[in-house]
């Protein structure tokens, strides 16, 4: 029997503010690259709560999402490694920087860029994803928060399997 396909699931901002997006300058296996603050979802944490989290952790900068701009599958191939990308991408509010907090390790700065900006730099995007969430934010895609439900069960304590 083979291994069940398991996609990673990521949460990423999509922050926008005075006609500029904010990007983050990261270090990755490929040099450094610029991406939306996000992150992958950790065990007992909701969508909604783990793009606050990331986005805290990569900016120093609390953020509340308000809507879904989209969610989106990738995949991603470097050697042997092939992995699947569920990304749920929300945008929201920015607020101040929080006292205290540094960025997280690996990340090199913080960016705010036109439009014109980041589709110029598509070449050192972390992904594909980076200009499309972009273009979907540009384009007024926008669900509401409860499109998503989070069932209690994962933020218990207790680990349950659930049905195939």
């Amino acid at each position: 029997m083979s291994e069940r396909w398991k996609p990673s699931v990521t949460v990423a901002a999509v922050i926008e503010r005075d006609g500029r997006y904010l990007l983050v300058e990261e270090h990755t296996p490929e040099g450094l690259r610029l991406n939306n603050p996000a992150g992958h979802l950790d065990p007992g944490e909701s969508p909604a709560q783990g793009v606050a989290r990331e986005t805290l952790e990569e900016t120093t900068h609390a953020f509340t999402p308000q809507a879904l701009v989209g969610v989106y599958l990738s995949r991603f191939q470097r050697g042997a490694e092939d992995i699947t990308y569920l990304r749920f991408a929300f945008c929201g509010d920015l607020g101040p920087a929080m006292a205290g907090r540094s960025l997280d390790q690996g990340i090199v700065r913080t960016l705010w860029l036109t439009p014109d900006e980041v589709r110029a730099s598509a070449a050192r995007h972390r992904s594909p994803l980076v200009l499309r969430c972009m273009e979907d934010h540009l384009a007024g895609r926008r669900y509401p928060l409860d499109l998503l439900s989070t069932d209690a069960s994962v933020f218990s304590s207790a680990r349950r399997a659930g049905p195939d």
